[in-house]
């Protein structure tokens, strides 16, 4: 299975029945295919969209019915479809119980770096979306990425890009491990089947501690 899959997988189980729930571009779009069964979320996007549903079927797509990443999607009953201000009042008022954003680094202390993708030195890729107002306004902030890039860890001591919000994660999930981000550090609360917690210090960055209840996760 690959890491994608495992990740969203996991990130899935964070979420609970009736909760309204922002899915960020790539990686968490696919967390809605993985609720538990009878876990029904409302699905928010920023673009001015509450209540929808799946990708539809190839053909059935409407061109003027899509996520804010541009993906079509399909309105259940009862879906309301609204103004870019009206999407950012129900964001920034806190009506968000959970958003799940994929990230390129995250931090022992709860920073989130999710825009600033390198396009040569010096030079970042431009804008943030709604990334900040998410992380800010949303009640729970799940952050979903690769344990590792070919650089290294990137579940670091200090991010080293450009920041999208400062000690804002409440929860980090990577193919690998999960950690609960707390006031005083990361805690280690699952790692993926088959890997020790040995094998999770040597492959992050960051310190963390373990949870005495640390479980393991199984497909």
């Amino acid at each position: 299975m690959e890491a994608r899959e495992i990740i969203a997988r996991r990130a899935a189980k964070e979420l609970s029945n009736d909760q309204v729930v922002n899915l960020g571009f790539g990686m968490p779009t696919a967390v809605a295919n993985y609720l538990d069964e009878g876990v029904e979320v409302i699905l928010q996007s920023e673009n001015g969209c509450l209540m929808f549903g799946p990708t539809p079927k190839l053909g059935k797509e409407d061109p003027d019915v899509a996520n804010s990443g541009g993906q079509p999607i399909s309105l259940l009953p009862g879906a309301a479809v609204f103004d870019l201000a009206t999407s950012f009042c129900i964001i920034r008022g806190g009506h968000v119980d959970a958003t799940v954003l994929g990230a390129l680094e995250v931090d022992q202390e709860g920073n989130i770096a999710n825009w600033a993708m390198p396009l040569a030195p010096g030079k970042f890729a431009p804008g943030m979306g709604g990334a900040m107002d998410l992380v800010n306004g949303a009640r729970k902030v799940i952050a979903t990425l690769k344990h590792s890039s070919k650089s290294g860890s990137k579940i670091l001591k200090k991010c080293l890009l450009p920041i999208t919000g400062k000690g804002v994660v409440d929860i980090i999930v990577t193919e690998k491990a999960v950690f609960d981000v707390t006031p005083t550090g990361l805690v280690l609360i699952e790692m993926f089947e088959g890997l020790t917690v040995e094998d999770i210090r040597s492959i992050t960055e960051a310190d963390f501690t373990v949870s005495d209840k640390v479980t393991v996760y199984r497909l």
